[in-house]
């Protein structure tokens, strides 16, 4: 891929960027700043720009990324900072990031995330697992999801622990995880964070209620 790197770490992005170009991705830029990352995306149009999310002047990563998204279609944005709360999942979800994933993984797995972003895929976590499925399959297998998966979805949208739902939902934990499998298995989604990340990305529920 094509790509321009922002960090303010000029050692790591410069680092990242031969380990990179090592795996056969061409850097056509890298920023300190996320104007200057911007600016680089506005010259180059890359296929990708890697970006972190925390830098001493605004506007801030996801700031960034909005601007890159709204002007940029073409150009997708992969997360790579050391934060990555559900607050900030979902806001990356909402702006249409590609992907989040946190510093502390190795240059192969951020390869092989841009490569499933290169596909058309997603990226939420610490290994690269695509979303496939088209939206339209996944807007009718949310009409399938029962009253109680669907309430299980919003939940977990809403970052709720096993034992918080179980409880203000008042069911057996087992059967909580029951509702959990259940609309994992609908959604095709391999994790919570990654049902999560759907719901909120491609609004699945839209103007439904439970």
């Amino acid at each position: 891929m094509r790509l321009v790197l922002c960090d303010d770490n000029r050692i790591l992005c410069e680092a990242l960027g031969v380990a990179l170009e090592a795996r056969g991705h061409l850097i056509l830029a890298t920023a300190t700043t996320t104007e200057l990352g911007m600016a680089e995306v506005a010259r180059h149009r890359p296929d990708a720009c890697v970006l972190d999310l925390r830098f001493p002047d605004p506007p801030d990563g996801l700031g960034a990324a909005q601007v890159i998204r709204q002007r940029y279609p073409e150009t997708a944005v992969l997360v790579l900072s050391g934060i990555a709360g559900p607050g900030i999942l979902a806001e990356a979800a909402r702006i249409g990031v590609a992907g989040v994933l946190r510093k502390d993984q190795n240059v192969d797995h951020i390869a092989g995330a841009l490569d499933v972003i290169a596909s058309g895929g997603t990226v939420y976590g610490p290994l690269p697992r695509p979303v496939r499925s088209p939206r339209i399959r996944r807007y009718y297998a949310a009409r399938d999801l029962t009253s109680r998966e669907k309430e299980v979805l919003r939940r977990i949208v809403a970052g709720q622990s096993t034992t918080q739902m179980s409880r203000e939902m008042n069911v057996a934990t087992s059967t909580l995880r029951t509702y959990v499998k259940n609309m994992l298995a609908k959604l095709g989604a391999h994790t919570r964070l990654e049902a999560a990340v759907l719901a909120t990305r491609e609004n699945l529920f839209g103007d439904q209620t439970a």
